[in-house]
């Protein structure tokens, strides 16, 4: 199960210190211009060590493409790639060894396949999702070319979150702050706690907002294959994701239908709502309006503290950890959000285009 995606599909492969971290693409269409910075740029946006608020560990996470890629195009063909991990320090995590971390993967690994890679999580670990930027950088292309337009930010770190509606905000000013967060004031106080959090050895958690422009009406099938299920099962799949809602999300349990119905109206020969509080999506299906939710990331698992846990044959002990790791997760966060994004809007867009 590491193949993601029904007519554009991404199968990964890689552990957090192993030789290297790569994918296959298929479905990608022929023709595509690959902009080598733009693609860079995405991972570069998910790289470790870019700001003081994020893992130390020193990455280029530059990508080589094998296949499926001729002058500077696509093929139509797989697209191999890999990004090889030249920073590993495996010896920070000899401790872990024989014990199993609180709220991460290990427990659950060992139980399943009787064996377990300890150094970083193995394939656990998120850096496994680098591969998926790289795919969402080459979706988002296709994309473009489409008038579709993917935009995430961090709207919420701890108890400290932005309280206004996305439209309220400049999302141009999302990448001007290693917080990403498009409330300059708002994202120096969330980088002021992330900093806070770190110096305790700690870690937290927050809420990515992504928007979606562009998407044309029809995106989605009826009944199981849902576009927002499609959404809701890609943005749960990144490591650390505990929740997601789109639109009014939960608030809708508050409100009366006479309150919260999107109301359509002719403007000017076209269909139109005066409202979007269905998020974009109304019966599984894209309605042409903004597509909009959130994802909720709880706190990094591994913390520079002493916690109760057991050994892999049953007994008490204290862990604390060491290594490098990111105290919030969310600034790195933002481009895999986005990648998902991409990569689940385009296998539909795909697959809306076979209906002729």
């Amino acid at each position: 199960m590491n193949t993601f995606g029904n007519l554009f599909r991404l199968t990964s492969f890689g552990e957090s210190h192993g030789a290297g971290i790569g994918g296959v693409i298929d479905g990608c269409p022929a023709g595509i211009e690959l902009d080598m910075t733009f693609i860079q740029n995405e991972l570069n946006r998910r790289r470790p060590g870019q700001s003081k608020i994020t893992t130390p560990r020193k990455e280029a996470d530059e990508v080589t493409f094998l296949s499926g890629v001729f002058e500077g195009k696509t093929t139509g063909t797989p697209i191999g790639f890999i990004i090889w991990n030249d920073n590993q320090h495996s010896a920070d995590y000899d401790n872990m060894k024989e014990v199993f971390r609180p709220s991460h993967a290990d427990y659950t690994y060992q139980t399943k396949y009787g064996i377990r890679d300890h150094r970083g999580g193995g394939r656990s670990s998120a850096r496994e999702t680098i591969a998926r930027c790289v795919a969402g950088a080459i979706a988002k292309l296709v994309l473009m070319q489409e008038g579709i337009h993917i935009q995430a930010f961090t709207s919420q770190v701890g108890s400290l979150k932005l309280d206004k509606s996305y439209q309220a905000y400049d999302l141009s000013l999302t990448e001007s702050n290693a917080v990403r967060c498009p409330d300059p004031q708002k994202a120096a106080e969330m980088e002021e706690l992330i900093a806070e959090v770190k110096s305790q050895g700690d870690t937290i958690g927050g809420v990515i907002t992504c928007v979606i422009k562009g998407t044309p009406v029809g995106l989605g099938e009826p009944v199981f294959g849902k576009l927002h299920a499609a959404l809701g099962s890609a943005m749960l799949s990144i490591n650390a994701v505990k929740g997601f809602e789109y639109g009014d999300g939960f608030e809708a349990a508050l409100y009366r239908g006479s309150e919260r119905n999107d109301r359509f109206y002719n403007d000017n020969g076209k269909i139109n709502t005066h409202t979007n509080y269905s998020g974009g999506i109304q019966g599984g299906i894209s309605d042409g309006q903004d597509i909009y939710f959130r994802v909720a990331f709880k706190s990094v698992a591994t913390i520079l503290m002493e916690q109760q846990t057991v050994t892999k044959t049953g007994e008490d002990t204290i862990l604390k950890a060491k290594g490098r790791h990111d105290p919030c997760v969310l600034p790195r966060a933002v481009p895999i959000v986005e990648a998902m994004a991409a990569m689940t809007i385009l296998d539909y867009l795909l697959i809306q285009k076979t209906r002729g």
